[in-house]
């Protein structure tokens, strides 16, 4: 079952070629496995934790998603590795994953990327820093997610710096263009315009529970999030495919920032919701 963001619900069978602009109903092993090689510039995976808990939607509609694996760790591994080997065969030399996880799976899952990447094509380790409530007197407050980013083929990837927030630096002052810069003995020192270049650690606000990017979907993730991956990993009109897509956040930041794109979900409501939302969706 295909849909696609201008067009009803219809049954036809996955292409070999990726017919971008598409969302599919179905599991994601059997999708990937009906692709083509290397057709994919930038994927983003945002698999289930293995919180071992149903994640209840905070929307009318009701949705949940079940993050529990019968077989524990070792069956959560089992059913996510060749998930992983797949995205890997279908990433261009250019291309890149990231993988979105957290405490409880992210070091077994590394060990297995390390494994299908080679760990030479390992390049970050991101953290994502977010302020939300809950906390706990028996440890540090866990307020981070960790975002694992491997190269297709180190040296060939795409990669754009990326720039943004403020400058820790004191005294700074303005040229007459807005230029930062700070005086010294030895004369001004200029600073860039648009802010420091961004480390691995990305201090991103966790999605609010008024914003008008909820859809309802949870585990939802902020648009920022997302857009800072794709603008730094993909060039316009590259293919960014997400086939764990949930509400369709990596696949409307993506057709909001010129790329191409393609996406699946095991779930029909959160394929039902990411075509609405890539119905509405503008482009820059």
């Amino acid at each position: 079952m295909t849909q696609d963001a201008s067009s009803p619900t219809r049954t036809e069978p996955a292409a070999t070629l990726v017919e971008t602009g598409r969302v599919i109903v179905g599991d994601n092993l059997t999708v990937m496995a009906s692709l083509e090689a290397g057709s994919c510039d930038l994927i983003y995976a945002d698999p289930p934790f293995n919180s071992n808990r149903v994640h209840g939607s905070t929307a009318s509609e009701g949705l949940s998603f079940d993050d529990k694996s019968p077989d524990g760790l070792k069956g959560y591994l089992a059913d996510v590795a060749p998930r992983l080997r797949d995205m890997h065969r279908l990433l261009s030399a250019s291309g890149s994953l990231y993988v979105h996880l957290d405490w409880r799976s992210v070091h077994h899952v590394k060990v297995l990327l390390d494994d299908i990447f080679g760990s030479e094509n390992f390049l970050n380790e991101i953290i994502w820093s977010y302020r939300t409530g809950g906390r706990t007197g028996r440890w540090f407050a866990r307020k981070h997610d960790t975002i694992l980013l491997y190269a297709r083929e180190l040296g060939h990837h795409t990669f754009n710096t990326r720039r943004g927030g403020t400058y820790r630096t004191r005294d700074l002052k303005m040229t007459p263009d807005g230029t930062p810069y700070k005086t010294t003995r030895n004369g001004p020192v200029h600073f860039h315009r648009e802010g420091p270049v961004h480390s691995d650690v990305w201090d991103i606000p966790f999605l609010s529970t008024v914003s008008k990017e909820r859809t309802g979907y949870p585990t939802q993730k902020p648009e920022a999030l997302l857009e800072r991956i794709v603008r730094a990993s993909s060039n316009k009109g590259d293919l960014v495919a997400d086939f764990y897509c949930g509400s369709g956040t990596s696949l409307a930041v993506a057709a909001r920032l010129g790329r191409r794109w393609f996406g699946c979900d095991a779930n029909p409501d959160a394929v039902a919701i990411a075509t609405d939302r890539l119905k509405k969706c503008g482009r820059e």
